[in-house]
């Protein structure tokens, strides 16, 4: 049993408890569970360019680091500015409760030190970026100013989505945003900043993370469509109705699938391998999709959030192992 002595006001661990338990709120705001699908437009871009075979090994993984670490920065600064923008537009208040799994909303870090952590992540991921892309471009100033540019949209685009007077997210643009940003941007952008080259098969596999991307953010506005409407927050789902935006679901899957078997038909000459396991991957994703057109209920999809984020990312990963194995 532990002493009393541990359990007195002055021990070092009761003193330190008030600094631990912000950090624990500031971890739990940051919602590192959605990392590793933000992660997958890189693995993917990072793949596309290590399959070119014209990349020295040095420069792949500087510029690699760089991509990962800045996207993760964007997302904890889009997961930070949630939190927030939620609880000042009012999302997070439904039927006259404050959510408790929020940091803001509960009280356990204030509106204004959640905006400070807001400015402090946008910064880092401006650095990172500029630093990345400083990097790869070297003294080519136009090619530096494009990149930093839509590093720039990227951070504005990451902290509108929920925050700010006009969140877009609230208004159905959310979807669109992730295709973009998490696809084509994260995955092409990815694999040309790293070649320096432009390749027009790439947007196939950038649909793919994109698309699929999207079906999770899809998910969980299914799941959250009857509190979105009741708190103003116009989803695509919220706007097409639950049972149009199943079949939504669908064409998202599907989709993603048509332009991964697409890139590999017309690419049949890349170091992609294990078609094996991405059938697994498929049957997963064909039993969610029968699962999500069955159930009635909202509230049992959350458990499919987790599957699809995970398998995206296992995706992303046997994609970029198969180029960099």
């Amino acid at each position: 049993m532990p002493s009393s002595k541990s359990a007195t006001p002055t021990s070092s661990s009761t003193q330190s408890s008030p600094d631990s338990g912000m950090l624990r709120d500031y971890i739990q705001a940051a919602r590192l569970r959605t990392l590793p699908l933000a992660s997958a437009c890189i693995l993917t871009g990072g793949a596309l360019a290590a399959a070119t075979g014209d990349v020295a090994s040095s420069r792949f993984t500087s510029l690699f680091l760089g991509c990962l670490l800045t996207v993760v920065l964007l997302q904890v600064l889009s997961n930070f500015a949630n939190d927030l923008g939620d609880f000042e537009n009012g999302a997070d208040r439904v039927e006259g409760s404050e959510r408790s799994d929020r940091a803001v909303a509960s009280g356990r870090i204030t509106a204004a030190q959640m905006k400070r952590a807001v400015l402090l992540t946008g910064a880092l991921a401006f650095i990172t970026g500029t630093a990345t892309v400083a990097l790869a471009v070297g003294d080519a100033w136009l090619q530096l100013l494009l990149w930093v540019a839509a590093g720039a949209v990227s951070i504005i685009a990451a902290y509108t989505y929920t925050a700010g007077q006009r969140p877009y997210g609230y208004s159905g643009l959310g979807d669109i945003s992730v295709l973009i940003f998490f696809g084509f941007t994260g995955v092409a952008g990815t694999a040309a900043l790293i070649t320096g080259q432009m390749n027009p098969l790439w947007w196939l596999p950038a649909a793919t993370i994109g698309l699929l991307s999207v079906a999770v953010l899809n998910l969980n506005n299914l799941r959250d469509h009857v509190s979105d409407a009741a708190t103003g927050k116009h989803t695509l789902v919220v706007r097409m109705g639950f049972q149009k935006a199943k079949r939504y679901h669908l064409l998202l899957v599907v989709g993603a699938w048509t332009a991964l078997l697409t890139f590999w038909q017309l690419d049949p000459s890349g170091p992609w391998r294990g078609q094996l396991w991405y059938g697994l991957f498929g049957l997963v994703h064909a039993r969610h999709l029968a699962f999500v057109f069955r159930t009635e209920d909202p509230a049992e999809l959350d458990g499919e959030l987790k599957k699809i984020a995970l398998s995206t990312f296992a995706i992303a990963l046997f994609l970029f192992l198969s180029a960099t194995a």
